[in-house]
């Protein structure tokens, strides 16, 4: 995944330390029910499709952005599935960042599944009975992506979180 300009420029005075960083990820959904995944260069491994939050830009037109650049298919968010914040990554360079996950379930209007840029090796449909191998961050994504439950997942706090002790 290609670094943001926003993000190099932040960089350039925070260093390494930790950002929190608002991010999407998006499970593409056919008429045919089949998911859309990518193959990441980074990782060479299927995944489902994601990224950062530009300044001032509403999560669900990252979705919808980031699906058409990395994939070429045009979608329409229809509902979130879930908002969790990650855990702390640290990349090889020593930059510290943990995002905000903000997961949409998104309905494929158009376009044709192809490679549309350098993040991906390969962009395919996939059958949910014969997904590739999948890390469990994307398969839990896409399961309640699926599901019925019409209610966003969130972790919720226990009463000591949200009511701490003096």
């Amino acid at each position: 995944m290609s670094t943001p300009e926003f993000i190099r420029r932040i960089r350039e005075h925070a260093g390494h330390q930790l950002l929190l960083l608002p991010g999407v990820t998006a499970i593409v959904v056919d008429d045919l029910g089949r998911v859309l995944l990518g193959r990441r260069t980074d990782t060479g491994e299927w995944s489902v499709i994601g990224g950062i939050c530009e300044p001032g830009e509403q999560p669900a037109l990252t979705a919808v952005r980031e699906v058409y650049e990395e994939t070429a298919v045009r979608c329409v968010p229809e509902r979130v599935v879930l908002v969790q914040q990650l855990s702390r990554m640290v990349y090889p360079n020593g930059d510290e960042c943990q995002f905000t996950d903000i997961t949409f379930r998104c309905r494929a209007i158009g376009g044709e599944a192809r490679v549309n840029d350098a993040e991906s090796l390969e962009v395919a449909w996939f059958a949910v009975d014969a997904l590739p191998p999948l890390e469990p961050f994307a398969l839990d994504r896409i399961h309640r992506a699926l599901s019925d439950e019409e209610r966003a997942w969130f972790e919720a706090p226990d009463e000591a979180q949200a009511f701490p002790s003096p």
